[in-house]
């Protein structure tokens, strides 16, 4: 049923949210002070034609928004998007009850995504069938196909291509294929995912393409089908070759810009302990002038990283360990020697570990998030145990999208630190 609403502010997803008198209604792609009319279902609103367009409603600058999931915001103007992604941040730890500076909304699109995936699918066009690649609409399961995004750094410009090449040759399979694509230093970067096994005469198919694509690496499921160049990034002075299918931050630029505010909190450090630490993207950085101790779940990414430490000169003692810090955090005994800890964990946060840095006696904590909400929630821990919340900085590496990342610095007051010495 059309109603006519009157939206008053964005929701955390994007949407323009209006109050009714049977509840909230979620309406995508309005704005605040917009009257619009929508077609209503329970809560959620499909946008049918905007009334009173707001001053910050602007043009956005891919003819696929509103239909392609992937972008939640390219209607809005700069300053109302820049409030909208730091009121995120601001809300969520107000509702936790913390009160702490939140510095300028850091913009580290840089020169665009560096990793993409692709979901292909059957889709039916004009009664025939075939197989397409691309991303979701908003909210469903149908697919948009893709030739190309705006968002994408240059080097991946061809990467909607080979992945509808590589969805084709494995469209045997009635199994929705999802594709990884990252932009490497020896090119492109593939990881298959949803397929299940290759017989060996897919295999066969799949290393000739490769090689027709130009591919740097072909993986399916992180079981290699060929390598024909290093799948390398640069992270500080060092080359790390990346695990099949292993985690990057999207950006370059929002790499450097994490990373540099994890090392302004760190002006003394000596000996750092760098949780959840990937393939190395603060621990290399940080190793060009402190001692670190890299800790991670995943075998492949401390293999990763050790490979790049031995190849990589002038750095200061870098250790690895490979650890489950879900089930097996830092306990205080081994927090001890370290003056810094760095953590930056999946969206699920880390409260074990906050639970145990918030008992010990580190100095200075630095907390990297892809998730306000359970940072907020670590952090409440933190501040529970003595902690500080000096300051935190959102960081927008996901441009258009509702993500957000923070880097958030927590300081044990010296008087504090006396006290629990002493008790």
């Amino acid at each position: 049923m059309a109603e006519r609403l009157l939206i008053e502010r964005l929701g955390q997803r994007g949407d323009g949210v209006a109050a009714t008198p049977h509840g909230l209604v979620y309406v995508p792609y309005a704005l605040p002070g917009e009257t619009v009319l929508a077609e209503v279902e329970g809560d959620r609103g499909r946008l049918l034609s905007v009334e009173s367009p707001s001053p910050a409603r602007v043009a956005a600058p891919c003819g696929l928004f509103g239909t392609c999931g992937g972008c939640a915001a390219q209607h809005l103007a700069p300053t109302d998007y820049e409030a909208w992604k730091t009121g995120q941040v601001a809300a969520v730890l107000r509702q936790a009850g913390l009160e702490t500076e939140i510095r300028p909304l850091v913009h580290a699109h840089g020169a665009g995504r560096r990793r993409v995936v692709f979901h292909a699918r059957r889709v039916e066009t004009d009664g025939r069938s075939r197989i397409a690649v691309g991303f979701m609409a908003a909210r469903s399961h149908a697919l948009v196909p893709i030739t190309a995004c705006p968002l994408l750094v240059p080097e991946l410009a061809r990467a909607p291509e080979a992945a509808l090449a590589l969805a084709e040759a494995c469209s045997k399979s009635a199994k929705p294929l999802d594709i990884q694509v990252t932009a490497t230093l020896g090119g492109l970067d593939v990881d298959l995912r949803g397929h299940g096994p290759a017989s060996p005469k897919l295999r066969s198919e799949l290393v000739q393409l490769a090689e027709r694509l130009d591919l740097a690496r072909l993986t399916m499921h992180g079981d290699l089908i060929v390598g024909r160049r290093p799948a390398a990034v640069q992270i500080g002075r060092a080359e790390v070759e990346l695990p099949p299918g292993g985690f990057l931050q999207a950006t370059a630029a929002g790499e450097e810009a994490l990373a540099s505010l994890v090392l302004e909190a760190l002006p003394k450090a000596k000996r750092v302990a760098d949780l959840f630490a990937g393939v190395g993207p603060f621990a290399l950085r940080i190793a060009e002038r402190a001692a670190v101790h890299a800790v991670e779940g995943k075998a492949a990414a401390m293999l990763a990283l050790s490979n790049a430490v031995r190849r990589t000169q002038g750095l200061k003692p870098l250790t690895v360990e490979t650890r489950d810090l879900f089930r097996r955090p830092l306990m205080g005994p081994e927090l001890k020697d370290y003056d810094a800890v760095v953590f930056d964990p999946p969206r699920a946060g880390a409260e074990a570990q906050a639970r145990q840095l918030a008992a010990s006696q580190v100095p200075t904590v630095v907390a990297v998030s892809c998730n306000p909400a359970s940072f907020a929630r670590d952090a409440a821990i933190l501040a529970a145990g003595g902690y500080a919340l000096t300051g935190v900085t959102p960081v927008d590496q996901f441009r258009y999208a509702a993500h957000v990342e923070l880097v958030g610095v927590f300081q044990r007051p010296r008087t504090t630190r006396a006290r629990r010495t002493l008790g």
